[in-house]
């Protein structure tokens, strides 16, 4: 059900997962099917795609089933609303250099991840293996997956304490036209060979790296205030337009794209070719580290090789009511859909965090 691809395309395919996995060179159309690279961070890392058991093939292409047609990108200007959002609130849950979007069913093969929200993420997870799992999310109907690469401060990992902000937005203008996410869709945001020029000027980027009063930074800060009240925090949103066609593609990134202006406006809309507009992700970590930062690194390498993944495994009438609640009515919503600034509607989840 993929795409036929004659060998330019493959070629091309190759470079896309290569800069996706920071991988230093990649097999040649004359080389073997299965060539290895060493990556800048020191592993021995597959070139291939690996069958997984959500891509059996392993050629990379997952189909949404069904696939989402028919969808033109909204052009609509709805009430302006400041705020169209919800929170998803999680912990985090452990450390592992295992990739299941990048490197699924190889356990190792990445360099380290902070996982958060779902408790069992690892090299082999599936749609199946995630879906009603436990989880640290604030929803006990957010069992999907969220990573990281890991932070250290020489050669300690940095772990956020506590629940970290996952924002689920609107980033289109027609806030009314946004939809929950399929189930199962996952992806990459950022790239961790890019460099600070590149992740500067990334579509994802909201402030860089921040501490005190030291602002949008593409790398880390040099030094933070040595206060307790003082964190490393970093803002970095994802794609939110989807072709409607493949919950994950082979670079993990095509079948996302970042909404576009529409021309002659300061509107947003989706592009054409990603014509479903979905919540748009934004990771708004928090680390427990402040004073001298000249040994600060990620396991991906320097501040701006940050980057992170998404693989869905929400509830679907949870995600739905705070999607239709939230980000559709217009609101600045909890993780319960609880808006401070209207008590008058109420929350869309009750006290537990659960569909009343």
């Amino acid at each position: 059900m993929r795409p036929r691809s004659k060998l330019p395309a493959l070629l091309l395919g190759s470079a896309l997962v290569a800069s996706v996995l920071g991988i230093g060179s990649i097999a040649t159309a004359a080389g073997p099917e299965n060539v290895r690279a060493t990556a800048h961070t020191g592993h021995t890392m597959a070139v291939s795609t690996q069958a997984s058991g959500d891509d059996p093939d392993g050629d990379g292409y997952i189909p949404a089933v069904p696939q989402v047609t028919g969808v033109t990108p909204s052009t609509a200007t709805p009430p302006p609303r400041y705020h169209k959002e919800f929170q998803a609130n999680c912990d985090a849950t452990h450390t592992a250099p295992d990739d299941p979007i990048v490197y699924p069913g190889q356990p190792g093969k990445s360099h380290d991840h902070t996982f958060m929200g779902n408790k069992s993420t690892n090299a082999s997870s599936t749609t199946a293996s995630l879906y009603g799992g436990a989880t640290t999310c604030k929803a006990p109907a957010d069992a999907s997956a969220y990573w990281m690469p890991s932070l250290y401060k020489g050669d300690k990992k940095i772990l956020p304490v506590g629940p970290q902000v996952i924002y689920y937005k609107s980033g289109v203008t027609d806030y009314t036209s946004v939809r929950p996410f399929p189930k199962g869709l996952r992806y990459v945001v950022g790239d961790p060979m890019q460099s600070a020029q590149e992740f500067r000027a990334h579509k994802g980027f909201v402030e860089g790296w921040e501490c005190g009063d030291s602002f949008f930074n593409v790398d880390f800060p040099a030094s933070c205030p040595s206060r307790p009240d003082v964190q490393l925090n970093i803002r970095f949103q994802a794609p939110s337009c989807w072709d409607g066609k493949y919950l994950d593609t082979p670079d993990h990134r095509s079948h996302m794209a970042y909404p576009v202006v529409k021309p002659g406006t300061n509107d947003n809309m989706c592009p054409t070719s990603h014509p479903v507009a979905l919540p748009m992700i934004e990771f708004k970590m928090a680390f427990p580290v402040n004073g001298d930062m000249s040994d600060v690194r990620l396991a991906s390498g320097r501040g701006y090789s940050f980057h992170y993944d998404f693989f869905n495994a929400w509830e679907e009438r949870t995600l739905k009511a705070l999607v239709d609640g939230c980000i559709v009515g217009g609101f600045q919503c909890d993780a319960r859909g609880y808006d401070l600034y209207h008590p008058e509607r109420g929350a869309v989840l009750d006290a537990d965090y659960r569909l009343p």
